[in-house]
């Protein structure tokens, strides 16, 4: 008799969690994990390989060495056809008697003139890596090009990856002023918000240390400004009524994501945005056999829709990976799936950080060693101590 074919579409927290756990019960399928690379990464950690302080190497977590029970396949998933039970991929086609989307976030632009063309973003560990070069080029050209604006840095969002890259970056000043020969009083870096303060997840006590931290490493800080427009060298702001170009040669695009193109344009589910809408056990509405995990599933909870975390990513791909396991054996989940907040910790540099941990408010070095305790936590979960000491955050950074 043919096994039950799960595949899984996408390696990031969700999918790879999904997979992880399937692997861990020993379930007894046909299990497929594609991904357009051959590695994993932490969506987390970005603004440090953006910035250098965390090298490619150390970065990358390669599925074969993860999956032992779980066939990897690396290709583009470019179509879902669910009414086929078949995934369209760049190489081949795939399909399916239950099927597993964790195809991750897109950087929304929200229609702001510009944006896509002028902006770095976060969106994966290539497009951070491709700003890490960009930077680098910035500062050690600069003795030839005199170009003030090279060391001019303009962030667009003060949520957890904007103020994460601007810290990481302000507190690496130091070490590139010694490297290449730069006053400190030449570069600038300004962050752009629409909130009234940065980090508005927190309550407001918390928020103003963190500014008062950043304003202390000298980053400039607008809040309860729109950005208009981005340009190549800059980008034009509104504030209190008053229009305001600020100049900058690097712009860091951090203003909020949204679902996966596959899902918003190629794919015969009903979607907002490129994430759909799940039920209480994360399964589409519209198709029984199809599961959404991660950042492409609309998920709510006490009325609420849940902002797409890593958080939330691994423990939907835990519950998924235990239902379709209870699923294999003939038995029925009744228990529905229940995000349990641990709370949100934002990195100020590599030793400080601002946090809520189970509604308790933290800040510096120990704000820091929690944050590397969350980063560790998930390493140790899908490859136990040894992936910890090979990969792990720790007081200080090996990648230097």
């Amino acid at each position: 008799m043919q096994k039950t074919r799960i595949l899984i579409v996408g390696g990031g927290y969700g999918g790879l969690k999904t997979a992880m756990t399937l692997q861990k019960k020993h379930a007894d399928a046909d299990i497929t994990l594609i991904s357009k690379h051959d590695y994993h990464y932490q969506t987390t950690l970005l603004h440090k390989v953006a910035i250098g302080t965390l090298s490619e190497r150390k970065a990358k977590i390669y599925y074969r060495e993860l999956l032992k029970q779980v066939k990897f396949i690396k290709d583009k998933v470019m179509e879902i056809c669910p009414e086929k039970n078949q995934v369209i991929g760049k190489i081949n086609n795939y399909s399916y008697d239950i099927l597993v989307i964790s195809l991750g976030f897109k950087a929304d632009y929200f229609g702001i003139k510009g944006a896509k063309e002028h902006t770095y973003k976060l969106s994966s560990l290539n497009a951070a890596l491709r700003l890490c070069r960009h930077i680098e080029w910035k500062f050690k050209d600069y003795h030839i090009t005199k170009e003030k604006n090279n060391l001019s840095f303009i962030v667009c969002g003060t949520g957890f990856t904007g103020i994460e890259f601007t810290a990481e970056l302000a507190h690496d000043i130091q070490r590139v002023c010694r490297i290449y020969g730069l006053n400190k009083e030449d570069i600038k870096i300004t962050c752009v918000g629409r909130s009234k303060r940065i980090l508005p997840v927190f309550d407001e006590k918390l928020s103003l240390k963190a500014e008062k931290k950043l304003k202390d490493l000298g980053v400039n800080i607008i809040n309860g400004a729109t950005v208009e427009e981005c340009q190549k060298d800059g980008i034009i702001i509104t504030k209190d009524g008053k229009k305001e170009k600020i100049f900058g040669n690097t712009i860091l695009w951090s203003t909020g994501v949204k679902g996966n193109d596959t899902v918003e344009y190629y794919s015969k589910i009903n979607s907002q945005k490129g994430r759909i809408k799940v039920d209480s056990k994360l399964r589409s509405i519209d198709y029984e056999n199809i599961y959404v995990v991660g950042d492409c599933a609309i998920f709510g909870q006490k009325d609420v829709i849940c902002a797409p975390t890593a958080q939330i990513a691994a423990q939907m791909g835990e519950y998924v990976g235990n239902l379709l396991n209870d699923k294999l054996k003939g038995k029925e989940t009744k228990k529905d799936f229940y995000f349990i907040n641990r709370g949100s910790i934002c990195s100020i540099g590599h030793t400080d950080a601002v946090g809520k941990v189970f509604n308790k408010n933290i800040s510096g070095k120990f704000g820091a060693f929690m944050k590397n305790l969350v980063e560790n936590r998930w390493l140790f979960g899908i490859g136990g101590l040894k992936m910890v000491f090979k990969k792990g955050q720790f007081r200080y950074r090996s990648s230097d």
